[in-house]
């Protein structure tokens, strides 16, 4: 090992959010950690949330929009877009329906104006 380019490696202590505390050694003479043995879920047993920044609440709501019926954003531009295509075919068969009537109508009254031509 080349002399002076290494940390220096000390005892450290170790010290969790629970209060636990041990001795190790690192490059730092104190380490501060969230999660221990001592309290981690997986080695307790019990089921515990860590919240991070909020997303279980954000979660939690979503899913009680959901229950309540409320849709998303995304959902109710899609419902306005079908709305707006179902309006357009509505409106695109009436103005179809009163174009077979013209047709109809002028058709009645071809024929007569031919059959007077005729005699």
């Amino acid at each position: 090992m080349k002399p002076g380019i290494h940390p220096e490696y000390v005892e450290a202590t170790v010290v969790c959010a629970c209060g636990n505390t041990w001795q190790t050694r690192s490059t730092r003479k104190l380490i501060k950690t969230d999660l221990c043995a001592k309290c981690h879920p997986f080695f307790t047993g019990e089921q515990r949330i860590v919240d991070t920044a909020g997303q279980v609440e954000r979660f939690m709501r979503r899913m009680e929009a959901k229950q309540q019926g409320h849709t998303s954003k995304k959902h109710k531009r899609a419902e306005a877009a079908m709305e707006r295509i179902e309006q357009r075919e509505r409106e695109l068969a009436e103005s179809r329906a009163r174009q077979r009537e013209a047709d109809e109508a002028a058709e009645e009254e071809a024929p007569e104006t031919t059959e007077a031509a005729t005699e």
